[in-house]
């Protein structure tokens, strides 16, 4: 069984993209949480589930082109001072979870705005569909570097 965790603010435009993926994607073989600003509140439920593969989805400045979807390190994630419980320590869950999960990834996506009150881009709506169609089709992807099918 393989497992995605949604991280991210739902009022802050591209920055949803975690939560919005997780409460529409459906396949067989995944579990989706929802774990919006307080991922760490879905940690129990994950651990009693026993993924053998844990997905955390989340918004992720990197300097791409909006939509560039990216497998991430997670020695590599760097807060960016943002508000919310996840901004300083998504690295540090991602560790933990990696106690009870053998594989943990944390893919981001780049988005476009995260202002407050805006909805997701087109780009990232787009990006979130190549990434449903690629989960769904069983795409294994690296630890660290871009998707199959993602922009530059």
């Amino acid at each position: 069984m393989n497992g995605l965790l949604g991280v991210g603010n739902p009022r802050l435009g591209d920055d949803a993209l975690g939560p919005v993926f997780a409460r529409a994607f459906r396949a067989d073989g995944w579990c989706c949480w929802n774990g919006s600003i307080a991922p760490e509140n879905v940690v129990s439920p994950i651990r009693r589930t026993g993924v053998s593969l844990l997905v955390l989805l989340d918004a992720a400045e990197m300097d791409l082109e909006p939509g560039a979807i990216r497998v991430l390190p997670p020695d590599r994630l760097v807060s960016t001072g943002g508000f919310g419980t996840h901004a300083p320590s998504l690295a540090g869950l991602a560790g933990y979870l990696s106690t009870f999960v053998p594989d943990v990834r944390v893919v981001g996506i780049q988005p476009l705005s995260c202002r407050p009150g805006d909805r997701l881009s087109p780009p990232v709506r787009a990006a979130l569909k190549r990434l449903g169609a690629m989960l769904r089709a069983g795409a294994v992807f690296e630890k660290d570097g871009n998707l199959p099918g993602s922009p530059p």
